[in-house]
Order: structure tokens, then sequence, then C-alpha cells
């Protein structure tokens, strides 16, 4: 089941649309976007979450991108 966020859907696309187009000015390709992305989550985790927290949160958080992962795999059958 989906979890609820406290921000709107507006406030995710515009985000997400903001970071695609940085990485679509560079041409960045998958391997690189993707490393640079994870150095991102890397960063905003060690430099946004208390260290105690920072193991179950970097858990979470992978456990969300496997699970989101097999969902569009799922959706695309």
């Amino acid at each position: 089941m989906p979890q609820a966020s406290r921000y709107s859907d507006e406030q995710v696309e515009i985000l997400l649309t903001e970071l695609s187009a940085v990485l679509d000015k560079h041409r960045t390709p998958t391997d690189l976007a993707l490393m640079v992305l994870g150095n991102m989550i890397t960063h905003v985790i060690n430099t946004s979450v208390a260290p105690e927290q920072r193991q179950t949160l970097a858990n979470s958080f992978s456990a969300a991108l496997l699970s989101s992962v097999r969902a569009a795999d799922s959706d695309s059958h």
C-alpha cells in the first residue's frame, strides 16, 4: 500500500521536472545519472539525518526503491 505523503503531487512533480531538466541539459547517460543521484541521496542522508537514524532511513529508502522498480516492472507486463 502506498504511503501518504505530506507533500503535494505538484511539489513532487516540480522538483522532478527540474532535476530531469538538469540531467537532460547535460545529456547525462543513465549510469552517470544514477551515480550522481546516489551521491545526492548519500549527501542528504549524511547532512540532514541524525547518525543513529541513517542506516534505518537508508534501508527504508532502498526497500521503497526496490518496491517501486518491481511495481513498474509488473505494470509493463
